[in-house]
């Protein structure tokens, strides 16, 4: 059985361009160039853009602060117990309970 291309499919089309730069597959391969091009030290400027090159310390410090204040949805299996402590706590600070859930968490991951 013949092995998958790794090589992503780019359109040939000039108009089916942008629509595959928005599909996942578009911004995956986008965001994996970008990795790259920042690892290497090779980011650049665009001859079309009149953005100064920006130092590709900046760029990574601003990519950890993005990935910082993203969030992602989790699942997670907590006893009856911790979600009704939560809760009071909650309710007792007036917010809600998976903020207090969220806030111990980061409380328990800080180093020290």
């Amino acid at each position: 059985m013949p092995r998958k291309s790794t090589i992503p499919s780019k359109p040939s089309p000039k108009s089916e361009e942008p629509d595959w730069y928005a599909s996942p597959e578009g911004r995956r391969q986008t965001q994996r160039e970008f990795e790259r091009a920042l690892k290497n030290g090779t980011l650049v400027r665009s001859s079309g853009s009149h953005v100064p090159r920006t130092n590709p310390d900046v760029l990574k410090t601003l990519l950890e602060q993005a990935k910082a204040n993203a969030t992602r949805p989790v699942s997670i299996r907590l006893s009856v117990a911790d979600i009704e402590l939560a809760k009071d706590i909650a309710s007792k600070r007036g917010t809600g309970y998976q903020t207090v859930l969220k806030e111990a968490i980061r409380q328990g991951l800080r180093p020290g």
